[in-house]
C-alpha cells in the first residue's frame, strides 16, 4: 500500500534553514506527481510546493524564492528545502501524491511533520 514518511522538521531560528524528506513507497514513484503542504494552527491545509514526474516545480507565492523541492527517482524520496524561514512558516508539514483509480481521486498523506520557527 502506498506509504508516505516524513522527516526533518523541527525548531529552528528566523532566517534560519531546514530540508524536509519524505520517503515513499508503494507506488511507482517516478511516474507520480509530489506535493508539499502545510498547517498551521487554526489554519485550513495549503499546498506549499509541488513536483511532477517530469520535474516542473510550482510553489505559493509565499515560499517562492525561499523553498526549494526536488526529487530522487533512485531514493524515492521527495525534499523540501526551506531557507531563509519566518515565523509564519511555522506548521506541520505533509507530503502528498494524488492517484487516480478506476475514475476515483485518492489522496495519500504522511504523518507530518513540526516546523517550528522562532523569531
Amino acid at each position: 500500500q502506498v506509504q508516505l514518511v516524513e522527516s526533518g522538521g523541527g525548531l529552528v531560528q528566523a532566517g534560519g534553514s531546514l530540508r524536509l524528506s519524505c520517503a515513499a513507497s508503494g507506488f511507482t514513484f517516478s511516474s507520480s506527481a509530489m506535493t508539499w503542504y502545510r498547517q498551521a494552527p487554526g489554519k485550513e491545509r495549503e499546498l506549499v510546493a509541488t513536483i511532477s514526474s517530469g520535474g516542473t516545480t510550482y510553489y505559493a507565492d509565499s515560499v517562492k524564492g525561499r523553498f526549494t523541492i526536488s526529487g530522487s527517482n533512485d531514493k524515492k524520496t521527495v525534499y523540501l528545502q526551506m531557507n531563509s524561514l519566518k515565523p509564519e512558516d511555522t506548521a506541520v508539514y505533509y507530503c502528498n501524491t494524488r492517484k487516480f483509480v478506476s475514475g476515483r481521486t485518492n489522496d495519500y498523506w504522511g504523518q507530518g511533520t513540526q516546523v517550528t520557527v522562532s523569531s
